[in-house]
């Protein structure tokens, strides 16, 4: 009887296993075998040797560092940013009792609305034109400051850019996730700490943060992955030059290396694409190790 189940227990995983075996363990096995075959040239399937040659020119190559560099920025302010500005809103949106369904439909449209569209809007505040220097300008002249070009000035201008559109994106998710944990939260543990004269600072460090813990946790996870896997973001504001716009990220690197103007060096794409991989899978690791701690399941 216990074989039997456990034959029909595999017999409805096998369409799954066979979809994750072709479509993803096979393309990661590849994209490795790729990273060490020197010299490799698509039409021919050649290749002059295997070693770590496209590694080194990879971790050389100056676009390379500004598309690590502009990707560690981003990760490290929009990760933290969205998730602590989402849990601020989700405890906003939990505290009211009328119209909070549409408040909540508000703040996730963002989400369901296309890249590209929220980018030129973001373009329309934010870039200077022959004609206009953008509402943020406008704004920022009021006040008596000096205007600012945000698409095509300098650097710590366009990473702000990025870093803000970057939370507007992804913080409609986080909040209807955010949302969702606030209301499963038991409400006898609120009501036993009232009773006994708890401060809110105290309710929310004490009972609210430990069981939405683990829902927290998942959005950190997620938007670590997320942030590192960057790309239409940064081309929706900068276009799809990244490079001369300095702008680039890891994953829009790697499109370079196969499809760009430079491109045709799938060998080069293929290590930056491990490098990444070790990376996301070295913070993930980290993440899951603080977890064991500090999330309550």
């Amino acid at each position: 009887m216990v074989n039997n189940n456990n034959r029909k227990a595999w017999l409805y995983l096998a369409p799954a296993i066979a979809f994750l075996a072709v479509f993803m363990v096979y393309p990661l096995f590849d994209v490795f075998v790729y990273s060490f075959e020197e010299g490799y040239n698509s039409a021919s399937q050649t290749y002059f040797g295997i070693g770590m040659y496209n590694y080194s020119y990879v971790l050389h190559d100056p676009y390379f560092i500004q598309a690590l560099k502009n990707t560690f920025i981003l990760v490290i302010i929009t990760v933290p940013l969205s998730t602590g500005i989402a849990l601020l809103i989700s405890l906003g949106l939990n505290s009211i009792k009328k119209l909070k369904d549409l408040f909540q439909t508000i703040y996730f449209l963002p989400y369901v609305t296309n890249t590209l569209a929220v980018g030129l809007v973001f373009m329309i505040l934010f870039k200077k034109t022959a004609y206009s220097d953008g509402l943020v300008n406008l704004l920022i002249h009021m006040f008596g400051g000096k205007t600012i070009d945000f698409i095509d000035g300098p650097y710590w201008a366009k990473m702000f850019v990025l870093c803000f559109y970057t939370v507007w994106v992804v913080m409609p998710f986080k909040v209807l996730i955010l949302t969702g944990a606030l209301a499963s939260v038991n409400k006898d543990y609120y009501n036993a700490a009232k009773i006994d004269g708890t401060s809110n600072f105290r309710i929310f460090t004490r009972i609210t943060l430990p069981m939405i813990s683990p829902m927290i946790f998942y959005l950190v996870i997620t938007g670590f992955i997320g942030a590192f896997k960057a790309y239409s973001d940064a081309v929706a504001l900068f276009g799809t030059d990244l490079n001369a716009a300095g702008m680039n990220t890891i994953v829009g690197y790697i499109y370079d290396m196969l499809y760009g103007n430079g491109g045709g060096y799938p060998s080069y794409a293929s290590a930056a694409a491990i490098i990444l991989f070790a990376v996301v899978l070295t913070i993930t690791c980290i993440n899951l190790m603080i977890s064991r701690k500090s999330v309550q399941y």
